[in-house]
């Protein structure tokens, strides 16, 4: 994973852990369904962040190893797990995760693959995975215009954002990771709900999103603030989400 992927969330952890949503239960029911998945099947979730995927896997009572180049998103998955014993944190990245050959059976990323090289990342996949053993890419893929305030957001996210083209379009590395094989997808409906502080904290967590400090932080809160009193209802807005699931055998 290139350095800047590492550590451009570095400032963002209490805000990530706050505010980033979940996943759907329903990718764990697909996986049971399709992939054999059950509560025996050893799991590492790769740039598990602050393990709010990998939680998922620990509540359906799997051994999951959190692989994480990041220290300090890493510590904050560490605390947000401790009390699963099936949890083992271990320093690493996509590329080099240091589990054994063969050691898993299934390696699973949300929200994360678009940062990692995919060549250099799919051998390693197939190198941890046993025979059979399946990969699995998620993203909680924001909704750009099915309401008028996402409509806004979107807008808010083109003029203010760092870099937020580059990062935007997180599936299309999908096809080249999984080729020459074939893959599966599923797509799943999933929702937030804030008050204005909440909405806040989930634009601040996102690493495109100017800090404070840069020129562009306040201007960009100003226009938070004008398009949320336009658009709540009851002091709250939601953020639609379309979780996409990607999933299949590397060899």
């Amino acid at each position: 994973m290139p350095f800047n992927s590492i550590h451009r969330f570095s400032s963002r952890v209490e805000t990530y852990v706050r505010f980033r949503p979940s996943y759907p239960k329903q990718i764990i029911e697909t996986l049971e369904h399709d992939c054999g998945f059950t509560r025996d099947s050893i799991a590492a979730d790769i740039a598990s962040g602050t393990g709010i995927f990998t939680k998922l896997l620990l509540e359906h009572g799997n051994r999951v190893f959190g692989v994480e180049p990041n220290a300090e998103m890493r510590r904050a998955g560490e605390e947000f797990l401790s009390t699963y014993p099936k949890f083992t944190s271990l320093t690493g990245t996509a590329e080099a995760t240091t589990l054994e050959p063969r050691s898993v059976d299934f390696v699973t990323a949300a929200q994360a693959g678009h940062w990692f090289d995919r060549a250099k990342s799919r051998r390693e996949f197939a190198r941890i995975l046993k025979p059979g053993g399946w990969a699995v890419l998620v993203w909680n893929e924001r909704r750009t215009d099915s309401t008028p305030f996402l409509r806004d957001y979107e807008e808010l996210l083109l003029r203010y954002g760092t870099d937020y083209n580059e990062v935007r379009h997180e599936h299309t590395v999908v096809a080249e990771f999984f080729a020459p094989l074939p893959f599966q997808e599923r797509t799943f409906d999933l929702q937030q709900v804030f008050d204005y502080a909440g909405v806040e904290g989930r634009l601040l967590s996102s690493s495109y999103a100017p800090g404070s400090g840069h020129p562009n932080h306040a201007p960009m809160l100003r226009e938070l603030g004008r398009i949320f009193e336009l658009h709540q209802h009851g002091g709250q807005v939601s953020i639609e989400y379309a979780t996409r699931m990607f999933y299949g055998q590397l060899a």
